[in-house]
């Protein structure tokens, strides 16, 4: 039972992977599991393509179907999220998050592009077979500066934004699942107050 971070970013360093980490410092935080995808380490060829025999699609497929939840980060890039993304999207089936949690975080330069999330992105995550798609994350470039150590630092209402958002993919992805039914009752035993 694990969160799998799928970072949508064509960059090595970026603002989107940047949130994710601050996801994986909750998380790891919160002892839970965590493993990472890098869309942008996948072969392109084989992402362009659609060569979903090629090994690291094959893994990336994988690590899709082992994951409990889905934290998915991208760039909001013309009012959308991320090519890259989209490409890895393409390639999963139909069903691939039947019965996950799927947290989407973006970043962008303005809030203009702030429901990228809701008419973009969401819309194709539910597509996916998601059991709960939970409200997004967006980030401008303004909350989220770097450092002069090269870290990027939220600001501390994005930081309390991020913890709960969290916090909510927890609860909603590692409680108990409800029973399929209840015990029969025999007529017998109902008893009635007039």
């Amino acid at each position: 039972m694990s969160v799998l971070l799928i970072a949508g970013s064509p960059s090595e360093r970026s603002r989107s992977a940047g949130l994710l980490d601050a996801v994986q410092d909750l998380l790891t935080a919160a002892r839970r599991p965590v493993d990472r995808l890098l869309i942008r380490d996948l072969s392109p060829k084989a992402l362009l393509l659609a060569g979903t025999s090629h090994r690291s699609i094959q893994l990336a497929v994988d690590a899709v179907a082992a994951a409990t939840a889905v934290v998915v980060a991208t760039p909001v890039y013309k009012a959308a999220y991320s090519g890259v993304l989209k490409v890895f999207l393409d390639l999963l089936p139909q069903s691939a998050l039947a019965g996950k949690v799927v947290l989407p975080l973006a970043t962008g330069g303005s809030p203009h592009h702030m429901l990228a999330l809701d008419y973009a992105l969401r819309p194709v995550l539910q597509s996916l077979a998601a059991r709960h798609i939970l409200p997004g994350v967006y980030v401008t470039d303004s909350q989220f500066a770097q450092g002069p150590d090269g870290v990027y630092h939220l600001s501390p209402d994005m930081q309390l934004r991020l913890e709960g958002a969290v916090a909510t993919l927890c609860a909603e992805s590692f409680r108990q699942q409800a029973t399929t039914g209840f015990e029969p009752v025999p007529f017998s035993r109902v008893r009635c107050s007039v």
